[in-house]
């Protein structure tokens, strides 16, 4: 195939991908900030689904994407908190709290839409003006490029003319490396996530540390639900998140705990998503059509088999979901 053929038609599956990966990645990068810290959330889905609802309800309310965002965050880090509280200041099993916090907004999201709205759950339709619209970042690179095809293509599909969110997404990456890595505050809060003791030794304050993590992780899922109802959809959707909470955990495995090895999870399982849906209903030479439900199935599939084959591999910080007990 020629390449400038092969660039077009790559281009939008790869766009597609970006903006499927951006939801993966923000709670990825939450739960990274969480577990560095050492304590285990499984409550990303939950955290992401009550961001959806509250920013899609918000954003219809005050018609505005920004009130969205902030009430979205608003209700992620309140429920950060809920599993803070029962994590770290009560000390309770962390995979519990989690859960229960996934149970609490799967239901409460549901009851307070159909209250609310009685729409089955749904929140009103969001306009143009409530939304998070793409950006008209192009700058004639496009052009200089060879307009609508090959590198042009690639440009103005997978690069330019995305939604702030998804920018927003690929620099918290760098900002999350450089804050836990390259300065004194992300030192500490990697050593409570290794040896609690040891810090608590220095005069540092663990259960401070970790509050400061959860609350990170609570505006990063914030974030990533906001972008699920008020960027990519128009309005939030009965269980709108569908398991992304669960696969970003996958993908936080799979990287190993590190920020960049996130971002390269997460694309991975946006690309594989993207190709899913640009498959359905197409005939596959020599076995025909496939099911639906097979390419729906796929990212779930990669979970598992991605899982199966790194978990022995990936070493977690040594005292994530330990609850800390100091010493007398």
């Amino acid at each position: 195939m020629d390449p400038t053929a092969f660039l077009d038609l790559a281009a939008p599956v790869l766009g597609s991908g970006i903006r499927l990966a951006v939801p993966l990645l923000f709670a990825c990068l939450a739960g990274l900030w969480s577990e560095r810290s050492g304590v285990v959330d499984i409550g990303l889905e939950g955290k992401m689904l009550a961001a959806a609802f509250a920013a899609g309800a918000a954003a219809a309310a005050w018609h505005s994407p920004w009130a969205g965002l902030l009430a979205g965050i608003a209700a992620s880090v309140f429920l950060a908190l809920v599993h803070g509280f029962a994590s770290i200041t009560q000390r309770g099993n962390q995979i519990v709290s989690g859960t229960a916090v996934n149970f609490l907004a799967a239901g409460l999201t549901v009851l307070l839409g159909q209250v609310w709205y009685g729409q089955g759950g749904r929140t009103p339709q969001l306009e143009a003006n409530e939304r998070f619209l793409g950006l008209d970042v192009d700058l004639g690179i496009a052009r200089l490029l060879g307009g609508s095809h090959g590198l042009g293509e690639v440009w103005s599909e997978a690069i330019a003319g995305h939604n702030i969110l998804v920018y927003a997404a690929v620099a918290a990456v760098p900002v999350t490396w450089w804050i836990l890595w390259r300065t004194r505050f992300g030192l500490r809060l990697r050593a409570v996530g290794d040896n609690p003791h040891a810090v608590d030794t220095a005069g540092v304050s663990v259960a401070g540390l970790r509050y400061r993590a959860v609350i990170v992780c609570g505006m990063l899922c914030g974030c990533a639900g906001t972008y699920l109802s008020v960027a990519q959809s128009a309005g939030f959707v009965r269980d709108m998140t569908a398991g992304k909470g669960f696969i970003a955990l996958a993908a936080l495995v799979f990287a190993k705990w590190k920020p960049f090895n996130a971002l390269g999870a997460c694309l991975l399982f946006g690309l594989l998503d993207a190709v899913s849906i640009r498959l359905q209903g197409t005939p596959i030479p020599g076995i025909g059509r496939v099911p639906v439900q097979v390419f729906q199935a796929l990212p779930y599939l990669l979970t598992v088999i991605l899982l199966a084959g790194f978990i022995g591999r990936s070493i977690p910080p040594k005292a994530s979901g330990i609850p800390y007990t100091k010493d007398r």
